[in-house]
């Protein structure tokens, strides 16, 4: 995703998130993983001492996992933020 697109898309999050919410509150978050190569731990790590419930599942046939976790956030800035920290990781998918 080009860096144009991506801002658009976060701006345009950020509006529907204090539109439909009041903060804080429990955001959840979705991510499909490859399951090897540390991604799930790097993932784990960003929500670190959030007080996140990481909870996760691999395929069928364990090539991919999908991450859920919901954590209190105090606005959607503070969810964007995490977005963007987790879509550094190569390969993992947002949803």
């Amino acid at each position: 995703m080009d860096t144009e697109k991506s801002e658009e898309f976060y701006n345009r999050l950020k509006q529907q998130l204090a539109d439909s919410t009041v903060w804080p509150s429990n955001y959840l978050y979705k991510f499909i993983v490859p399951t090897e190569g540390g991604k799930i731990e790097q993932i784990q790590r960003i929500f670190d001492n959030t007080g996140a419930v990481i909870e996760s599942k691999q395929s069928k046939k364990g090539n991919y996992t999908s991450i859920s976790i919901t954590v209190n956030r105090k606005n959607p800035e503070a969810v964007i933020e995490k977005y963007r920290e987790v879509g550094t990781i190569k390969g993992v998918i947002s949803l």
